[in-house]
């Protein structure tokens, strides 16, 4: 029998619920089949802002491309009318919107996780500055090292299958 040790107690740490005055938005576009990202961050999530990222992305995509498909949710400043007239101006733009509770269509979600995890994850901000320049690096480092975006699971290596003992070995029979 041993003897008994030290009570241990858990660790306690104050869970940190606010915001610290830090607040804004980060709209994004992806072109999947290059890996190429594009980033910009507004204070306010408005339809004017929207439609001037719509805008920045219209200069960012090569003039050669034909159509653009633009995959939205259901965010009212998706469908306002001033949005409605930048489709009318741009028309090689067709935007598809995605039904609800199906983020997963949205090859953009998942690229969402990986930009939090290289501009936010363990960080601290104390203003909207820092967070805009985290993403900034983050969006510059994700294009300096991009690949082809595939929507799916990842496939990981996989040895190959060997036969066993038990076996049937290739034989044609009489």
């Amino acid at each position: 029998m041993r003897p008994a040790g030290p009570t241990a107690e858990r660790a306690r740490q104050e869970i940190d619920y606010g915001r610290r005055g830090v607040a804004g938005y980060v709209f994004g576009a992806l072109q999947p089949a290059t890996g190429a990202a594009f980033t910009l961050t507004y204070e306010r999530r408005t339809t004017v802002n929207w439609v001037d990222f719509l805008s920045a992305v219209e200069a960012w995509i090569d003039p050669a491309v034909g159509r653009v498909y633009a995959v939205v949710d259901n965010l009212n400043i998706h469908s306002a009318p001033d949005v409605l007239l930048f489709s009318l101006l741009h028309p090689r733009w067709e935007f598809v919107f995605q039904p609800k509770f199906a983020a997963y269509l949205n090859l953009i979600e998942p690229w969402w996780k990986v930009l939090r995890s290289l501009a936010l994850k363990g960080r601290r901000f104390e203003g909207w500055a820092e967070i805009e320049n985290a993403i900034a690096c983050a969006t510059a480092y994700w294009n300096d090292h991009r690949h082809p975006f595939i929507w799916g699971r990842r496939r990981r290596h996989r040895p190959s299958q060997r036969l066993g003992i038990a076996a049937v070995p290739n034989l044609t029979l009489i």
